[in-house]
């Protein structure tokens, strides 16, 4: 499949995953130097990767927040996030995913991603913000 192909398959799937209002403000935002990068995200990680009907969307966002973590990125937990969340991920579901990375990727970096995670699931509605007092 052409990059092409690949990008037209990966947009639309990376919009019902992260947002289109965040997908569109991306590609709108990126200067040539910059769709660059926007082209071969969504040509290779969403036209490519999540376009492979083999694994389910659910699975896929416990991977990235799994590998994530890892690799110790809390910006993208926290798109992920929320994508984990427009993919049907619940709460414990995406807690247990960063639990289980945790035990394999350390504290620091678990406790990282918790944060980020966090802040998301409070901002979306989907845990109550922290009772001060």
């Amino acid at each position: 499949m052409s990059d092409e192909a690949l990008f037209n398959k990966g947009l639309p799937i990376r919009r019902a995953v992260l947002g289109a209002e965040y997908v569109d403000r991306s590609l709108q935002e990126a200067d040539d130097f910059m769709m660059a990068f926007q082209r071969a995200t969504t040509a290779w990680a969403w036209g490519w990767a999540w376009g492979d009907p083999t694994l389910d969307r659910k699975t896929r966002s416990l991977l990235n927040l799994a590998m994530l973590t890892a690799l110790g990125r809390p910006a993208e937990i926290k798109l992920h996030v929320k994508g984990a969340l427009n993919n049907g991920l619940s709460v414990e579901e995406i807690k247990a995913a960063l639990l289980h990375a945790t035990a394999y990727c350390g504290i620091p970096a678990g406790l990282e991603a918790f944060k980020a995670a966090h802040e998301v699931l409070v901002k979306e509605g989907a845990l109550p913000p922290k009772k001060s007092g």
